[in-house]
């Protein structure tokens, strides 16, 4: 079995928060941008390699990574 085969059928599972805050996340955005409650849900997309998180100079940034199967 080759490793593509096994990154086509994999799928990430994600809750019903993590993919609106997902889909409304377009582009760098500033990680003072969001709520206590966002941040904590980007925290857990972060983990699940999801959202990249970017140091821009004294702040953070957050970037949806590119992924093709995402399942809720």
């Amino acid at each position: 079995m080759k490793i593509q085969d096994v990154l086509e059928n994999f799928v990430i599972h994600v809750s019903n928060e993590e993919k609106t805050l997902l889909d409304k996340l377009n582009g760098h955005r500033a990680l003072d941008e969001f709520s206590e409650r966002e941040k904590f849900i980007l925290e857990n997309l972060i983990r699940k390699s999801l959202v990249t998180k970017i140091k821009d100079g004294n702040s953070y940034s957050v970037t949806k990574n590119k992924t093709t199967q995402v399942q809720h």
